[in-house]
């Protein structure tokens, strides 16, 4: 039994597990299944047993070698899961022990069994479909922290989202009409657009055909919007930010078409325009924990009650992890793909 530094339940656990490990950095190939140690915690870890582990592109990012896990994550993939507690750390409540839980985790989420500081869990009801709790956490700390927290959004504003059929827009979409702000959305077809008209954006422009900039202050009557979350980067950016309204916020939060920019600084200027971004991953656990805080009570409870729920696409077995990185990296999905592991 893995004693794991903490209080463990009465059940037997076993000593190893089967996760998804790499062979070596490269395409979705590398991956396959491993049997490894079930892991440690610390004294304010739970251990969860994994039922569904969400899939995000930072997973297909680091498995291609370009995004390292932070100094003591675990090295197997998978950012957010959904279980049960099975084990909990000597300085957890113990009302913990046995509960459903979708966590935020640091790493080890495609696995059976996965390790999470205990204040980065939100509680899941029993009513709650532990498929849809595990394809939350990661896009809606995200979303939250980068559009409410770091861009400021406000009720009546406008957020442009590129990539609007991804899990973050279809979460930024979500979040965005339920604090009754307006939504515009870039997508590369048709299909993907009018998923994400269903979903609740206000204007979607299939990018392949009319210039984003153009349709934006069409759209807007030349105001333009309040907020940019960019996914892309390179050479987007001058082009979001003439998207944007006076005292306009631009924040970055992946640089998925390249690293560096070209800006005209007057324009930032005379438009005090702010240009901001974060990578959660980095982040300490008492930020992540803080967040936690906040999303559990202006936001968790939309899901909760089912009034919101994560658009959701494809679920594959865990051993078919390398077809799920396939899929997202051939932008077919839309909304989350997650991993069933039972």
């Amino acid at each position: 039994m893995a004693e794991a530094n903490g209080r463990v339940d009465p059940k037997m656990m076993p000593e190893t597990m089967v996760a998804i490990g790499m062979t070596a950095p490269g395409g979705p190939a590398v991956l396959a299944a491993e049997e490894i140690a079930v892991p440690e915690i610390g004294p304010g870890d739970v251990l969860i047993k994994v039922a569904f582990a969400g899939v995000n592109r930072p997973d297909c990012i680091q498995r291609a070698g370009h995004y390292p896990a932070p100094p003591g994550a675990s090295p197997v993939l998978g950012l957010e899961v959904a279980g049960e507690v099975v084990s909990i750390g000597a300085d957890v409540p113990a009302e913990m022990l046995g509960a459903r839980v979708a966590a935020l985790t640091p790493g080890g989420g495609y696995a059976q069994y996965c390790a999470a500081p205990w204040q980065h869990c939100l509680p899941v009801p029993d009513d709650m479909d532990l498929k849809v709790a595990a394809a939350l956490p990661e896009t809606l700390f995200t979303v939250w922290h980068n559009v409410f927290e770091r861009g400021m959004a406000r009720d009546g504003e406008t957020l442009l989202v590129h990539g609007g059929t991804s899990g973050i827009g279809t979460m930024a979409i979500m979040l965005a009409k339920a604090f009754d702000m307006q939504v515009i959305i870039t997508c590369g077809d048709e299909a993907k657009c009018e998923a994400a008209r269903k979903i609740g954006a206000d204007l979607a422009i299939n990018y392949k055909e009319q210039d984003f900039v153009e349709a934006v202050m069409q759209h807007t009557k030349t105001a333009g919007v309040n907020i940019v979350l960019d996914m892309v980067s390179g050479d987007y950016v001058p082009r979001n930010l003439k998207c944007l309204a006076e005292d306009g916020r631009h924040v970055t939060i992946a640089v998925l078409g390249g690293v560096k920019a070209e800006l005209f600084m007057p324009m930032v200027m005379m438009r005090r325009l702010t240009l901001t971004g974060s990578t959660l991953r980095p982040r300490s656990d008492a930020f992540k924990a803080a967040l936690a805080d906040e999303i559990s009570a202006n936001v968790w409870p939309l899901f909760t009650s089912g009034e919101l729920a994560p658009i959701m696409d494809q679920t594959f077995p865990l051993a078919d992890a390398a077809a799920a990185h396939a899929r997202m990296e051939a932008g077919e999905h839309i909304g989350k793909i997650v991993l069933a592991l039972h």
